[in-house]
């Protein structure tokens, strides 16, 4: 979607950094997000509606925030000194993976917020099989495909409902309720993300059918007419 369109000014903004950064190995960075993303699921699962819980939601944003940087600039350090690996790029699509899917579940196990953990899993379970989409049209024969509701969208839809959430947990504003339901940032955030995650799905699909079936026709494809970009995670 429309926050890949960002990708290319923010390696602008750290090309300086990255070319300090010679010494350090991409493959430590990919790990360092592990450990930060965990911490910050603790924070947002034990987040309450009071000012403690404000302060965690603060929390586990600015270190979902670090994770997501050190994220970006794993590949960047690779590429710009010559260290890109098979398994570097395997570890990097691992991880994401398992921190895309440890925040939905956070969401949707903190009870303060989200009325039921389905909401929670269900917006994991249609992430996972948007992700499998775009990496099962790499393995036959396509390029990795990142059309859809992209890792950058999900992960700007998860920061700004948990700055939301914050807010509303520091002024005690009640939620809104439609149909029965008390509406609040952190359920529109995993709701967003399940509506996203089958979009992805249905869209990767589609794009991968058309391509597939250029290629048993012998007809060319060019580099960018499957949604593939160099690589955002995904």
């Amino acid at each position: 979607m429309g926050l890949e369109g960002l990708r290319s000014r923010w390696e602008r903004v750290i090309r300086p950094l990255v070319a300090r950064m010679g010494g350090v190995e991409p493959c430590t960075l990919t790990w360092l997000t592990l450990p930060l993303a965990l911490w910050a699921c603790y924070l947002i699962t034990t987040a309450g509606r009071d000012q403690e819980g404000a302060f965690r939601l603060v929390g586990g944003t600015l270190l979902v925030l670090l994770a997501s940087v050190l994220d970006a600039m794993d590949g960047n350090i690779a590429r710009t000194h010559g260290k890109t690996t098979r398994y570097g790029d395997y570890l990097d699509h691992t991880i994401d993976r398992v921190v895309d899917i440890a925040l939905l579940l956070a969401i949707g196990h903190n009870a303060a917020w989200v009325p039921n953990a389905v909401w929670g899993w269900a917006a994991a379970l249609a992430t996972l099989f948007g992700s499998y989409m775009g990496t099962q049209a790499q393995s036959v024969g396509l390029g990795r495909n990142y059309g859809g509701f992209g890792r950058a969208d999900r992960l700007a839809v998860i920061l700004l409902a948990m700055i939301l959430a914050a807010i509303q947990a520091s002024t005690g504003w009640s939620d809104p309720v439609w149909l029965g339901i008390g509406w609040n940032p952190l359920l529109g955030a995993v709701l967003i993300s399940f509506i996203g995650g089958l979009w992805t799905f249905i869209v990767r699909f589609g794009a991968a059918r058309v391509d597939l079936q250029r290629l048993d026709a012998h007809e060319p494809l060019t580099q960018t007419e499957n949604g593939s970009i160099e690589d955002d995670g995904e």
